[in-house]
């Protein structure tokens, strides 16, 4: 570089920073900047009120405008260093919040409060759980597994103060806790403070233990009464959640998300399942949960909540499967100091887990309810029988194939005697069909009455039971329900593997495709499960192994063969998006039936069996009926006399 050009960008230089100090502002013309852009964010907030008070004029919710209009005056005071503008705004705030109108200004900090089982989120912003999660599960694509977040789950209380509305969610709550506080090996608190004054604060004080779902958490009044409108007899307490889909499967998933509830000393009830649903619950609530198909969030009174108002809106989003909220009632005496204690639920629902739990002495929570066991008789089977054998099998294998293999040989084999007994008494039906079909000869088809009559005749004298082969089947019929409840609805499957399936509590795709296929993909889904169609395979051999126990041709007999082939058919549209443990059992189940038909077979030789009941044709010419038996003769003698007559 030669002498020339260092001289000219000398000289250029020299003339761009001349430029700029002859360009810059005088400090008048900043401070008339400053106060027109003053001016401007005061005239936004001015029509940000405006509209506010316009929809409420309209009858419109104006919340979300409110808490934009509040916010942006709690930005402001941090942001401006104008003495004017800040009393125009501090102002505004104490119109708005009256003494609690400082906490209304601050930033958002984040808490958290753990054990060796939860991870709690804490917003300093309301004092909220903003997220929870659960360190020992993961969602099915293997993240960790969060019940809820972010800014649209709700926890708030709302009060009447200086016949102001306060809403908790609009304030910043003070700690003098850490910001990460561990409960691994003992119990620990987190405090979250909202003052009014410096003795008048009302704390949300979150406390959890060792092992434990069970997050305790009180609302503490303290020096407020005399802030709080006197008329106040309940303090409303809103909670809202979106529910995340969490699982593989949303049809399943979706069915069993919804909202449980227990009114005090009551019964445990829900929601509808399938559509958007809201109560209104009068009387006093226990708890309210959001129920996961295998997790849940639950609010509980350790006294009782007043009333309640709860809703469940299904979301069409693919990660938000319902929207849970509910306004409950919170009993205020106005004292100087008051304690609402309540504590929040946060895990798995496992039976041996919901059914233990405790938070006061002598109050029975039955939150074990929550998971769909079947109703009444099918409920107790998988109470005191199901559930009792699998976790004690539960002990000695890890395989939960294995241990589904093992808890289906028991369960038939404590059923064979029936089964047996059935299979008899249909055999004893198939050696007698020779004779029926003698007696449906004998006597014309225009008197079904006397070939019904010789046909219990028949039946008496060698002492056959038609009902024989039916009862044993219907005692049965719980075990079979009670099973197809129990797969689904175990925790203890999720996520296990077995052979081609990778979860139990889910379906096995052993072929699946994207592309939405018309009619198809609704009713059958995108994808085959290899259990379902193994199942009714077997299902349908068994079908055709039993089928000679409906005799008879008539057509109410081919019609009842017709649908126990179609059965099958129908299970795999039914199956193939539930459960693969389910499908697996059935799998089992009828193979076993199977080889039990087989050895029955081959032990009952039913030509023995029909020499025997000629034998009992002998001894009993003349048997006695019984008086069932009479009254159906006596109904059916009247029924021919009436005929005749009309």
């Amino acid at each position: 570089m030669d002498r020339n050009q260092i001289i000219g960008i000398a000289l250029i230089s020299v003339i761009i920073i001349a430029f700029m100090i002859w360009m810059q502002p005088s400090k008048e013309q900043l401070a008339k900047q400053k106060q027109k852009k003053d001016s401007l964010e005061l005239v936004e907030i001015k029509k940000l009120e405006e509209e506010k008070k316009k929809k409420q004029e309209q009858n419109i919710s104006s919340d979300t405008v409110k808490v934009i209009t509040d916010d942006m005056i709690a930005e402001k005071i941090l942001n401006t260093q104008d003495t004017t503008l800040l009393d125009s705004l501090n102002k505004k705030l104490y119109d708005l919040y009256g003494q609690f109108a400082e906490a209304a200004v601050g930033k958002e900090d984040f808490y958290t409060i753990e054990n060796d089982l939860i991870k709690v989120k804490i917003s300093n912003k309301g004092g909220r759980v903003v997220e929870v999660e659960l360190k020992n599960y993961k969602t099915h694509n293997q993240t960790p597994l969060i019940l809820f977040d972010g800014p649209d789950n709700l926890f708030h209380l709302d009060f009447f103060a200086d016949n102001k509305l306060i809403s908790t969610k609009n304030f910043y709550f003070e700690t003098t806790d850490d910001k990460n506080i561990n409960a691994t090996s003992s119990q620990k608190q987190l405090v979250m403070r909202l003052y009014a004054d410096t003795d008048k604060y009302i704390d949300y004080v979150y406390t959890l233990k060792p092992n434990s779902y069970i997050l305790d958490f009180d609302i503490k009044f303290n020096n407020v009464n005399d802030i709080i409108a006197k008329n106040s007899n309940y303090i409303e307490l809103t909670w809202q959640t979106n529910l995340k889909s969490l699982e593989r499967g949303d049809k399943p998933e979706n069915m069993n998300t919804l909202l449980f509830y227990k009114y005090y000393e009551d019964a445990v009830e829900q929601l509808t399942e399938v559509k958007d649903d809201q109560k209104t619950l009068s009387t006093r609530v226990q708890w309210i949960g959001y129920k996961h198909q295998f997790f849940a969030s639950v609010l509980i009174a350790k006294k009782y909540f007043d009333n309640a108002k709860v809703s469940q809106i299904n979301e069409p989003g693919d990660s938000i499967l319902k929207t849970m909220a509910s306004k409950i009632s919170l009993t205020y005496k106005g004292a100087a100091k008051e304690t609402v204690p309540m504590a929040f639920y946060f895990g798995p629902n496992q039976y041996k887990i919901l059914n233990n739990i405790e938070i006061a002495e002598d109050v029975k929570l039955d939150m074990q309810e929550m998971i769909p066991l079947g109703g009444n008789i099918f409920r107790a089977v998988n109470v005191y029988v199901v559930i009792p054998l699998f976790n004690f099998l539960g002990k000695y294998f890890a395989s939960f194939g294995l241990i589904i293999l093992i808890l289906t040989i028991i369960i038939k084999t404590g059923l064979f005697p029936l089964t047996y007994k059935s299979f008899l008494s249909s055999a004893k039906m198939r050696v007698l069909k020779p004779q029926i079909d003698e007696i449906n000869a004998r006597i014309p088809a225009d008197k079904p009455m006397d070939r019904q009559q010789a046909t219990m005749a028949l039946y008496r004298k060698v002492g056959v039971s038609p009902m024989g082969g039916c009862l044993p089947v219907l005692f049965q019929f719980p075990i079979l329900v009670a099973m197809f409840r129990f797969f689904p609805a175990s925790i203890e499957l999720r996520q296990q593997g077995f052979l081609w399936a990778t979860d139990l509590s889910s379906y096995d795709a052993i072929v699946s495709w994207e592309t939405e296929i018309p009619f198809i993909s609704s009713l059958y889904g995108n994808h085959i499960s290899l259990f379902t169609l193994l199942m009714a395979v077997a299902i349908l051999i068994s079908t055709l192994m039993n089928s000679s126990q409906l005799q008879g041709n008539n057509p109410q007999m081919a019609g009842m063969k017709l649908m126990m082939y179609l059965m099958p058919v129908m299970m795999i549209f039914w199956f193939n998006n539930y459960s693969s443990g389910l499908s697996y059992y059935y799998l089992l189940s009828n193979i076993i039936t199977i080889g039990q038909t087989f050895l029955m077979r081959r032990f009952v030789n039913e030509e023995a069996l029909l020499k025997k009941l000629n034998e009992n044709a002998k001894k009993n010419k003349e048997p006695q009926k019984s008086k069932f038996q009479q009254r159906i003769e006596e109904m059916s003698k009247q029924r021919q006399l009436y005929s005749k007559k009309k």
